[in-house]
């Protein structure tokens, strides 16, 4: 869609809630507005900048990392270190057992999460502008967390490693046990306490991923009404607001999730 074919704000929303998409049937490039229907479709633009900034993460942290110094810091590794002691402290408070994946786990689901959040306070026209009259794509959505498939394919990586340390702390018999014996220790209860176990198992990686989707598809599309319905001249009244009160949220679903995956293993690594 060029700027022209813009006319109103219905079409204009539309637009920007668009991903580039891959078919994986016919291989080529298509926008949710003209997609077919198949199951075999990727969310280019979320995953071309989940990676990206999964990149950025891994080369500044490890590049502050090689070059740490006990002397006089710079202003970079100073930020660094607060934000490893801060999570350090959080899994420590939280998780009792001895594990080296939790901590490093925490920081990435932290820091990712943060800038996939962080994308949102980009000014909503420049990257799809470029995207679109330079590169000549469909369409581009710039924030991965507002993407439901990325948030529940994080969900999902949580979940597994839930199952793995409850198996690898308790054993399949134990895992097993817990699943039929809570919370009602009675042999005839025990199809209630798999239900009950089950779906409360569940909804720990739907709850997680639905929750940061929510917020942030939620943030995103307040930032596209603003620019939708209100003249360039006087967005900056609703804008600057908005953004402010929204780095809270950046930060705080970032920190939410990093919370609650600490909060799930430790449950998943003690044993009952």
């Amino acid at each position: 869609m060029t700027v022209k074919e813009i006319l109103t704000p219905q079409k204009y929303i539309g637009h920007h809630l668009k991903h580039l998409q891959l078919d994986l049937c016919h291989l080529k490039l298509v926008s949710k507005h003209d997609l077919p229907t198949t199951f075999w479709v990727l969310n280019l633009d979320s995953m071309f900048f989940a990676i990206v900034l999964g990149c950025i993460f891994l080369l500044l942290f490890s590049k502050v990392a090689k070059c740490i110094t006990s002397g006089i810091p710079t202003k970079l590794q100073v930020a660094i270190e607060l934000i490893v002691n801060f999570v350090n402290s959080n899994v420590q408070e939280i998780y009792q057992d001895n594990s080296k994946l939790i901590a490093p786990l925490s920081l990435t689901i932290f820091v990712w999460v943060f800038l996939m959040n962080f994308m949102d306070l980009l000014p909503i026209d420049m990257l799809p502008f470029i995207s679109q009259h330079y590169l000549g794509l469909p369409a581009l959505r710039v924030v991965p967390s507002a993407d439901i498939n990325i948030t529940l394919a994080m969900a999902l990586s949580v979940f597994i490693l839930i199952v793995f340390y409850s198996i690898k702390i308790k054993g399949i018999y134990g895992f097993i046990k817990e699943l039929i014996l809570q919370p009602f220790h009675h042999p005839i209860l025990i199809p209630i306490n798999l239900i009950l176990e089950t779906v409360t198992l569940f909804s720990k990686p739907i709850s997680l991923g639905l929750r940061l989707f929510g917020n942030m598809y939620a943030g995103e599309l307040i930032f596209i009404l603003i620019a939708a319905l209100l003249p360039w001249w006087s967005q900056w009244i609703l804008n600057v607001p908005w953004a402010i009160f929204h780095i809270l949220i950046v930060s705080l679903q970032a920190f939410i999730f990093m919370i609650l995956t600490i909060v799930y293993l430790s449950i998943a690594s003690k044993k009952h």
